[in-house]
């Protein structure tokens, strides 16, 4: 695109968001007692662990750009894309750093943002990162750009054809994605609160709060006194289990409810549930077995490939397709997933899937080794026992 083609497009943009990419975030601080944010969220393990299951399986799968060729597909390493999907993303990040770190950030902030590098030849050589905190979208009726800060205060203004935008599911405007913990934040703030409440529990050794009943009337001075030798004594971890001593008639009183009363504990694993329901993972990806068994286990984690990752991997799929490859490009590339690996199962199981491809022909002995990472032994694929299938 030429700088006068470049300069005509963005004529006429009108801000239209607010600075961070999730305007929800800007005053959410404001709204509520304490801070939800990206960081403070991923302080509940099972939100980091839904963060963490869907980024790093995301990024892990091999990203492949395929060549049309008639009616079958083959990989195209040749092409530049490839290795920018597959290989090694920018100068400073692996494809898998770079691709956890999007999808992380979608996950968290429901938008992630990376700035398309081409070559002479138009074909891309790089995809660099922009943090969300420091894009801001611009849109008038069917134009969209994008305003970058970066670390110096310079202000970039980027085309819609030079940025990689993904979007967790899109906002009223149908340009921003809003994240699972900004859609439901108070899954997220009742997590948080039960964290917070169980260590304040234990930094008091495990005691609640109560009250110290005389039977006369103490002055101001005397009442700080007592409390601040109360605390010295009894509270805290290092004081739990101690006997406490009164004289002169006092009489402690308990005036909260236990652990146990309050079932702490069973809100505490309702709430692991709740996060996991929200981000659309089965319990058992993240360590929470106690409706979990072997054959269930199986099932869910089959799940989580067809329910949770696909939306995920279409996401980016169709965003490549769309970004990254030309109108030309498309009708010849694109790029998939590749997710055998995570639905074959046990040795078993795969055994049993590959002969019965075998045995019904449409696969052949040679692919179902190099689905097993195995060397291809040359005629395998003409043996008698194949022949006879």
């Amino acid at each position: 695109m030429s700088l006068v083609t470049r300069a005509l497009s963005l004529v006429g943009l009108e801000r239209r968001s607010v600075s961070g990419g999730d305007p929800y975030w800007s005053n959410f601080a404001s709204l509520t007692g304490g801070p939800v944010n990206p960081a403070t969220a991923q302080g509940v393990s099972a939100v980091y662990a839904c963060v963490s299951a869907i980024s790093e399986t995301i990024a892990s799968l091999p990203l492949i750009l395929y060549k049309r060729d008639g009616e079958g597909r083959s990989p195209a390493p040749d092409h530049s894309l490839y290795r920018v999907l597959h290989d090694q993303a920018n100068e400073n990040q692996t494809a898998l750093e770079f691709r956890e770190w999007m999808q992380a950030a979608v996950l968290l902030r429901g938008n992630a943002f990376a700035r398309i590098v081409r070559g002479n030849d138009g074909q891309v050589r790089e995809l660099l990162p922009l943090s969300p905190d420091r894009v801001t979208v611009l849109r008038v009726a069917d134009k969209i750009a994008y305003d970058y800060t970066d670390l110096k205060g310079v202000v970039h203004r980027l085309l819609s054809g030079e940025v990689l935008h993904l979007r967790h599911r899109a906002g009223d405007d149908a340009v921003l994605g809003v994240s699972p913990i900004a859609a439901a934040k108070g899954v997220v703030e009742l997590a948080i609160s039960e964290r917070d409440h169980g260590n304040a529990t234990f930094k008091n050794g495990a005691r609640l709060s109560g009250i110290l009943k005389f039977p006369q009337t103490l002055k101001a001075e005397q009442r700080t006194a007592l409390k601040n030798s109360w605390d010295s004594q009894y509270a805290g971890g290092a004081n739990s289990g101690k006997t406490a001593i009164l004289e002169s008639g006092v009489e402690y009183q308990t005036v909260s409810m236990t652990l146990e009363d309050a079932e702490w504990i069973a809100a505490r694993q309702f709430s692991v549930e709740e996060v996991a329901r929200l981000f659309r993972v089965p319990p058992t990806v993240i360590g929470d077995l106690r409706h979990g068994n072997y054959s269930n286990s199986v099932e869910m984690a089959r799940q989580f490939v067809t329910l949770t990752l696909k939306r995920h991997m279409v996401m980016w799929e169709q965003a490549i397709a769309s970004k990254l490859l030309t109108d030309a490009g498309r009708r010849t590339y694109f790029a998939e997933h590749a997710v055998e690996g995570l639905l074959r199962g046990d040795s078993t199981n795969r055994a049993a899937f590959y002969q019965s491809g075998i045995d019904a022909g449409w696969l052949l002995p040679s692919e179902a080794r190099r689905l097993e990472n195995l060397p291809v032994i040359a005629g395998i694929d003409n043996a008698p026992s194949h022949q006879a299938a």
